[in-house]
């Protein structure tokens, strides 16, 4: 593996996180069951004895949930201390939201983009794996050579110990862990976004260095019709709001492969993308426009929408 396998990161790193997740991928009734607290209690984490008992689960568990409702967009920390709904989570797991049980795989490719997209504290595994990570597939020792170069590129101080257990968690919240026969292990189901096949298995290759065969991971990189029209206006516009703001215009070559922009994020082929841009006049109700000449291919936005508007229109189409 040369240096290149790994893209240049940028030079200014944001506030990577490393842990927090316990090593536990979030679960199926994780989101749900902590919204529906929070909303009574958004003191609910501050006491980790009190929410082990309304939970259910061990303190480890507790400190799992915390990290991925905050991680996911579901919840933010509220001044004074504690967490609070955002109006995504409560669009989406309240009372009368879109999705309250997370069985719609709009929703969980939502809760991937946003995992997978924070501008202030992007999770570190997340971050590089999609958007410089360049090569066709990986293996774990690959990537984790990879990224302990970056950490020490930025500076930081992280074991092997903790990058082990941060790409594990990276893994297998997208790939569940089988037993020796192939069976999918039962305690293993609980991660919604395996639904998603979004990394896969491909086959083994024998490491350079320990001269032992070791699972090969891809990326399923294809057109994804259910990230609907509507989902995927949804997206760029967060990506649009999020990284950036004052732009009236943005590139193809932005959207496509830009860092954190729908491409990377989704693994879109640039001509599933362009597809989708050509309509997107007609599936954004005409907040967007495409333009594409022989000189210069751009995306418009002409509206400045709500996110609560565009995510109704998600679940609406």
């Amino acid at each position: 593996m040369t240096s290149s396998d790994l893209k240049t990161a940028p030079a200014v790193a944001p506030d990577f996180r490393f842990t927090g997740h316990e090593t536990f991928p979030c679960r199926y009734a994780w989101l749900p069951k902590a919204a529906e607290n929070l909303r009574q209690n958004p003191d609910l984490f501050a006491d980790e004895n009190g929410a082990m008992v309304t939970l259910g689960v061990g303190k480890n568990m507790v400190r799992a949930i915390r990290f991925w409702v905050d991680a996911t967009g579901v919840a933010e920390p509220k001044p004074g201390g504690g967490l609070e709904i955002t109006a995504l989570g409560s669009d989406i797991l309240g009372h009368d939201g879109f999705d309250p049980y997370l069985e719609d795989i709009r929703t969980l490719w939502l809760l991937h983009w946003k995992l997978s997209t924070s501008v202030q504290q992007p999770l570190f595994g997340w971050h590089y794996m999609l958007n410089y990570w360049h090569r066709p597939d990986f293996t774990r020792t690959e990537v984790l050579h990879a990224l302990q170069r970056e950490v020490e590129r930025l500076g930081r101080r992280i074991s092997a110990v903790t990058l082990d257990h941060h790409f594990t968690t990276f893994l297998h919240t997208y790939l569940p862990t089988r037993g020796g026969k192939g069976v999918v292990l039962e305690e293993n189901l609980d991660c919604p976004l395996t639904e998603l096949a979004f990394v896969q298995k491909v086959g083994e290759r024998t490491t350079a260095d320990s001269n032992r065969r070791e699972p090969i991971y891809a990326f399923r990189v294809e057109d994804k019709p259910e990230i609907s029209p509507e989902l995927f206006v949804f997206c760029l516009n967060d990506f649009w709001s999020g990284r950036h703001r004052t732009e009236q215009t943005l590139p193809f070559r932005e959207v496509a492969v830009g860092e954190a922009g729908p491409g990377q994020v989704f693994k879109l082929p640039e001509a599933a993308i362009r597809d989708r841009l050509e309509t997107i006049g007609q599936t954004s109700d005409g907040l967007f426009d495409y333009q594409e000449s022989s000189a210069l291919a751009q995306v418009v936005r002409l509206k400045n929408p709500s996110a609560s508007r565009l995510l109704r229109r998600v679940y609406e189409a």
